[in-house]
């Protein structure tokens, strides 16, 4: 009988930590990008960012089948965002391409983090409806990974245009309904 309970106890502890989990999975997987990149290890790096996307598509879908969507989560949700489609997928793309640039192919990348941080702490500040103002940096971080899979098809300075495109796409006003 004790151990019934305490199996029970276990699985409405694991439930209500699930989608949590997960969203610490996404942050884990940008976290490890980030680290590939900087040992050159790209094709690693751009696998890590798409076990990034699958986790942060299903975190959702875990917190609302368990009804445990929370504050917390919406802000954990956003922290491992910008660390795995901001940050990791800039740096990618500028250690591989806008290094080549110098300061300019900094700033292209910085501004990139940025528009997904003010994309992001919008998102938190308004009220959930069925569309996205602006590009989810979710889709603006996996479009700019994906661009590694064209290095030997494009020229270098189109990344200087994709990267400030994307940004202002994440930061622009039109909607996109929610998938």
């Amino acid at each position: 009988m004790f151990l019934f309970q305490r199996v029970d106890l276990t699985i409405k502890k694991m439930k209500a930590n699930a989608a949590n989990m997960i969203t610490i999975g996404n942050l884990s997987f940008g976290g490890a990008s980030i680290m590939t990149t900087l040992n050159e290890s790209y094709s690693y790096s751009v696998l890590f960012i798409f076990i990034a996307a699958l986790l942060d598509r299903y975190d959702g879908i875990v917190a609302r089948k368990y009804s445990q969507e929370s504050e917390l989560g919406k802000q954990l949700d956003s922290m491992s965002d910008i660390i795995s489609f901001g940050i990791a997928p800039a740096i990618l793309v500028y250690m591989i391409v806008l290094v080549e640039f110098g300061t300019a192919g900094m700033v292209f990348a910085i501004i990139y983090i940025a528009s997904g941080a003010f994309r992001l702490a919008r998102f938190n500040t308004m009220e959930t409806t069925g569309y996205f103002t602006g590009l989810p940096i979710t889709a603006a971080g996996t479009l700019l990974t994906l661009s590694y899979f064209g290095l030997s098809l494009f020229t270098p300075v189109l990344y200087m245009f994709l990267m400030p495109t994307l940004a202002i796409l994440m930061i622009s006003t039109f909607t996109l309904r929610k998938v």
